[in-house]
C-alpha cells in the first residue's frame, strides 16, 4: 500500500475544497469521514493511501496527478456539482427522516403500552373501592 506523506496534497485538497465552496464538513460526508479525520488530511496529519487520494480527487472532479503534482494550483473559480451536493444532502436527510420515523414508531409502542397499563390499574382501584374482589390465579405453589 502506497502512502503520501508530504504536505503538498494536503495543501492543495485544501484550496481545492475552498474553491469548490465545500466545508470540510461536506469534504468528510462525501468520503465517509468524521470532520475530525478529514480535517487531519487538510493539515496533512494523515498519511494518505493512494487509494484515499484518488477518492478525494473525485469528490473534487480533479486527477489524482494534479493532487501529486509539485506544479502549483491555478487559482480559478469553480462551481461546486450542485447535483453531487445536492443528492448527498438529499440522502442525508431522507436517512435523518427514517431515523426519526422508526424512532417516532417506538415511541407510539411506548405510549401505548404504557396507557394499557395504566387503564388495568385505575380499573382494577375502581372495582377495588367498590368493594369488588379480585380473584388472584394461583400459581401453583
Amino acid at each position: 500500500m502506497s502512502t503520501i506523506t508530504s504536505r503538498g496534497p494536503a495543501e492543495k485538497i485544501r484550496l481545492e475544497r475552498l474553491q469548490r465552496g465545500l466545508s470540510q464538513e461536506n469534504m468528510a460526508d462525501l468520503l465517509n469521514l468524521s470532520t475530525t479525520a478529514y480535517g487531519d488530511i487538510e493539515r496533512g496529519k494523515t498519511d494518505l493511501t493512494i487509494s484515499r487520494l484518488n477518492q478525494i480527487a473525485s469528490v473534487l472532479g480533479i486527477s489524482l496527478l494534479t493532487l501529486l503534482s509539485d506544479e502549483p494550483l491555478v487559482a480559478q473559480v469553480v462551481e461546486p456539482k450542485p447535483d453531487t451536493l445536492i443528492s448527498h444532502e438529499l440522502e442525508t436527510l431522507r436517512l435523518t427522516v427514517e431515523k426519526q420515523d422508526v424512532e417516532l414508531d417506538k415511541l407510539r409502542l411506548e405510549a401505548d403500552y404504557w396507557k394499557r397499563k395504566y387503564d388495568e390499574r385505575v380499573a382494577m382501584e375502581l372495582l377495588r373501592s367498590m368493594g369488588v374482589e379480585q380473584k388472584r390465579e394461583r400459581i401453583g405453589f
